[in-house]
């Protein structure tokens, strides 16, 4: 077992079959901005990216899409429809499949840049379903957060999957291997019945599982999640009084990769969770 925690590692809990009593409360998505928050919070939007909204579809390789169509209605015009072929068509197709070429080899020279190879690349899990519920009974301002955060988490790291718990509220994103059939009120309910049996609510230091074997045991996690690492929200102490740290909550990612998590996006996805540390 290969578990990499930054200070010490903490007991879990075992999953077990027993469920706390839940109090029932109503959820819903909502992620409205107004000008006026929108100016107070100072949220980061410059990593936000274009996106169809299609599950599967990464909208990066769109590039690719358009050059393979542009290219092969290139050669269809070339064969197809001219039955003489002047010197200056032939060039303006030359020309046309090149720019072509280049729109399809983009998204991978993007990627050769950034120092990411095809074969690093995360990849949808075996099963498991889409979703993205969020506690109702909290303020816009967390809500828009909470919102922002889960997005920019998916698309800037490896994860597949999100989940933040902040004072027992929630926000999941991405793939779960949930209940059939379960409406967003019971979701809600079964992933906290999930977090205590795991004991994250109690975590008081990052946790690191690079290796699938290591989080087998979450029922929550859909099958063929390869890694999973757990940063705890802790309240900022006050320097003027002797305070004990206080958890907030924490916030779950998980990916289909192996070690999908380096340094240097743990210390991000710690940045990022510390924007919920006071947050009402």
């Amino acid at each position: 077992m290969s578990i990499l925690p930054y200070n010490s590692l903490m007991q879990l809990k075992i999953p077990s079959h027993s469920c706390a009593k839940t109090t029932r409360k109503s959820f819903s998505i909502c992620a409205r901005l107004d000008n006026s928050q929108q100016e107070e919070q100072q949220l980061n939007l410059s990593v936000l990216r274009f996106t169809f909204g299609i599950p599967g579809f990464d909208e990066s390789y769109l590039p690719r899409w358009i050059g393979y169509g542009f290219g092969s209605l290139i050669v269809l015009n070339h064969f197809a429809f001219s039955n003489s072929v002047t010197s200056a068509q032939l060039r303006s197709e030359v020309l046309g499949l090149s720019l072509a070429a280049f729109s399809v080899t983009l998204p991978y020279l993007g990627k050769f840049l950034k120092g990411a190879s095809p074969v690093s690349q995360k990849s949808l899990p075996e099963s498991g379903e889409q979703i993205f519920v969020m506690s109702q009974n909290i303020s816009d301002a967390l809500k828009e957060n909470l919102a922002w955060a889960t997005y920019v988490l998916l698309r800037n790291t490896n994860s597949i999957s999100v989940l933040i718990s902040i004072r027992g509220e929630l926000c999941v994103r991405g793939y779960w291997q949930t209940p059939d059939g379960a409406s967003k009120t019971q979701l809600l309910e079964w992933f906290e019945r999930q977090i205590e049996n795991i004991g994250l609510s109690d975590l008081k230091d990052s946790l690191y599982f690079p290796q699938s074997a290591d989080a087998g045991q979450w029922e929550m996690l859909p099958k063929g999640t390869c890694s999973v690492f757990v940063q705890p929200v802790i309240q900022a102490p006050n320097p003027s009084a002797v305070e004990v740290e206080k958890i907030e909550g924490f916030v779950l990612l998980a990916s289909s990769m192996t070690y999908a998590y380096s340094h240097k996006d743990r210390a991000w996805i710690k940045a990022v969770s510390n924007k919920f540390r006071d947050l009402r």
